[in-house]
């Protein structure tokens, strides 16, 4: 819990410092980078979580990871990170980051749930659903639950849709529920 306030917190001095500069955009397509790269990599997740590898040594291979890549303020934010030993949130600072980014521009982010990732073609669809819905553009966070069976979850802010085989089975299950009850009264 208190590595995603953190995480926040660093999120939120960077995406100061990069307005300052005038280098939010940059600093986003930074951030999405590394979330990627590190969401990608099980082996890079390890090395980074590591406590006996020494911060010096991941150092160097965060700079020759992304030293070409990422803007000279991503790359003392990722300095500032080690120094105060908190390496192990950067991927949950580039996830805030990217979320405080999309909220300054207008841009909605939609949680949807589903049994099984979501393919190009449906993520489009949910896009558009979402921009009907809300007016505005959104970026899609898909998460992988199986539990629900089928269909999906949908929460933009404080709105939640859910339309999952789990659900309706729970409804059903209430309904025969309440039938029984009746029936014994």
């Amino acid at each position: 819990m208190s590595g995603s306030r953190a995480a926040v917190r660093y999120a939120k001095a960077i995406l100061s410092f990069a307005l300052e500069q005038h280098k939010e955009t940059e600093v986003n397509k930074d951030m999405l980078l590394i979330a990627n790269t590190i969401d990608e990599s099980k082996e890079l997740q390890l090395f980074l979580n590591n406590p006996i590898i020494k911060s010096e040594l991941k150092k160097k291979a965060l700079n020759k990871v992304f030293s070409t890549k990422i803007t000279s303020l991503t790359s003392s934010l990722i300095n500032l990170l080690i120094d105060n030993k908190r390496l192990s949130i950067i991927e949950g600072v580039a996830k805030k980051y990217t979320i405080l980014f999309d909220s300054l521009k207008g841009i909605e982010v939609a949680k949807v749930t589903t049994a099984i990732s979501l393919t190009d073609d449906l993520n489009k669809q949910v896009l558009n659903k979402v921009k009907e819905i809300t007016g505005k553009q959104a970026t899609i966070e898909n998460i992988v639950n199986p539990d629900i069976i089928g269909g999906f979850i949908l929460r933009i802010g404080d709105i939640q849709y859910d339309a999952s085989i789990a659900n309706k089975l729970q409804i059903l299950k209430r309904q025969f529920e309440d039938e029984s009850l009746s029936l014994k009264l």
